[in-house]
């Protein structure tokens, strides 16, 4: 039989383990975008001769992008979202770069690039023409996941879409992959990549 002290404890303390702090279900939520059409991502490069640009565009998955109250004002407000981008349909303008690029980043073994969202340091203001917000995300490319803080830049047009603008260098031996290179090493890629993308979206109600 189970006695009374044990009837107690559960009474006093179910309530409180029943909450689970890292289940996003039960936070508040405070916006929630959808991503519309129009959604570029783009990596600038260079090599010992030139520069490379090389984009996917078009991006117009309708992926949700939620951000969830944080009780705690010091600490930066828990993201939810992300995109999934297929190396393949990066584009540099040249075929063999292209392809260079392509293979670098094992574009056959690993066809996806992913982009997660996980904080962001506040909410933006649309009542300012711009507001300039920072925020981690998590890149997952070929194989390897990394984290990052990213800049953005929000602002939203006469049509209330969102345009949200981030940037972030990053490098290839982030994820533990080579430079390409060309005729033996003469033409080689340096290591820094300058990427950026921007998103389209929409408020959706809460």
């Amino acid at each position: 039989m189970v006695s009374k002290v044990k009837i107690l404890f559960w009474l006093l303390f179910l309530p409180a383990f029943a909450f689970v702090p890292g289940d996003k279900a039960s936070v508040p939520l405070l916006a929630k975008w959808v991503i519309t059409k129009g959604c570029t991502l783009h990596v600038v490069g260079s090599t010992n001769i030139n520069t490379f640009s090389c984009s996917i565009e078009e991006y117009c998955h309708p992926d949700t992008i939620i951000v969830y109250k944080n009780g705690d004002k010091a600490q930066n407000l828990p993201v939810a979202g992300s995109l999934s981008l297929n190396i393949a349909a990066f584009d540099c303008h040249n075929t063999y770069m292209t392809k260079d690029l392509r293979k670098t980043l094992k574009a056959e073994d690993f066809p996806v690039m992913h982009i997660r969202f996980l904080t962001l340091n506040k909410l933006p203001d649309f009542r300012i023409a711009q507001d300039t917000v920072t925020g981690l995300v998590a890149i997952e490319l070929a194989g390897v996941t990394k984290q990052f803080d990213m800049n953005y830049r929000f602002y939203m047009d006469s049509q209330k879409i969102i345009h949200l603008e981030g940037s972030r260098t990053i490098t290839f031996t982030d994820f533990n992959l080579v430079p390409p290179s060309k005729l033996g090493g003469m033409i080689k890629a340096k290591d820094k990549l300058d990427v950026g993308f921007l998103l389209n979206m929409k408020v959706l109600d809460l």
